[in-house]
């Protein structure tokens, strides 16, 4: 039998024993709920994430379905259009005389010049003409339209051995191109735009740079930027790094860092409009 002292020490201890265990458990499962919470926001953070990546690609999916449908109805109707109109010059033109004869001629010469631009046009705007061609070729071709058409000087610099970056990752670049060449020609009042292609065994860059009028950097992040974001959100699409940098009066400088032996699921998959 346990002494009155001997009772009350016991009963402190175990009290003690109690209150540490209840603690424990306490901390165990503040910790626990921690975890679970961290985990559940992690999900969500994630899931919102995919959700986006998947809204992003989606739109650019229809975006790329429906610059085929242009390039088809530019290339099969309108050309022919043209076509039957230049035919039709030539016909008139044997019925004439002279100096009506030469307005003919120079008519069916803009009318010619005409078909060839919008055929280029609606082959730029096509997902199998860039699959086919590749990258660099598609670029060069859009050098020779674009310094044909006297809206601006192209310079294109490819440096390294050029390789595949697989079909999807080529096309959203190729479009990223587009969308830079457009701000250019619609706000930089630029004389010049340089591209540049450097290509080494574990890293891509592809670099945009105009001398235009530029514009302050606060633009990047503002709503009426759209152009802008689209180039970053494209980037993003195909696990690239998107950095625009500019300032008023001297220009706008893109680059894209892009790790080839990186895979991208969707970057690297078919194309919804490619056969197979």
């Amino acid at each position: 039998m346990f002494n009155k002292d001997e009772q009350v020490i016991l009963i402190i201890v175990a009290g003690t024993a109690l209150l540490l265990l209840l603690g424990f458990f306490m901390v165990g499962f503040l910790l626990l709920f921690q975890k679970k919470q961290n985990k559940n926001r992690l999900e969500k953070v994630e899931l919102q994430a995919a959700f986006e990546q998947e809204l992003l690609k989606t739109r650019i999916e229809i975006q790329e379905e429906t610059l085929n449908y242009v390039s088809r109805e530019m290339h099969d109707n309108i050309t022919q259009v043209l076509s039957f109109v230049k035919l039709n010059l030539g016909l008139l033109g044997n019925k004439i005389l002279e100096p009506e004869k030469t307005k003919l001629n120079d008519s069916r010469e803009l009318v010619a010049q005409t078909i060839t631009d919008l055929r280029n046009l609606s082959k730029s705007l096509s997902f199998e003409h860039i699959s086919a061609l590749g990258l660099v070729k598609t670029l060069e071709m859009e050098a020779i339209r674009i310094n044909k058409s006297g809206l601006i000087n192209m310079d294109l610099l490819v440096d390294g051995e050029p390789y595949s970056l697989g079909e999807q990752r080529e096309l959203v670049l190729f479009r990223i191109f587009q969308e830079a060449l457009n701000n250019v020609l619609k706000y930089a009042d630029a004389a010049n735009i340089k591209i540049g292609l450097y290509y080494n065994t574990q890293m891509f860059n592809l670099t945009i740079q105009d001398d235009g009028v530029g514009f302050q950097p606060e633009l990047l992040t503002d709503k009426s930027g759209s152009g802008l974001r689209n180039m970053t959100n494209r980037a993003t699409l195909i696990g690239a790094e998107a950095v625009i940098s500019s300032s008023p009066k001297q220009g706008c400088t893109i680059k894209l860092s892009l790790n080839p032996l990186v895979q991208e699921i969707y970057a690297n998959g078919t194309h919804s409009n490619s056969p197979g």
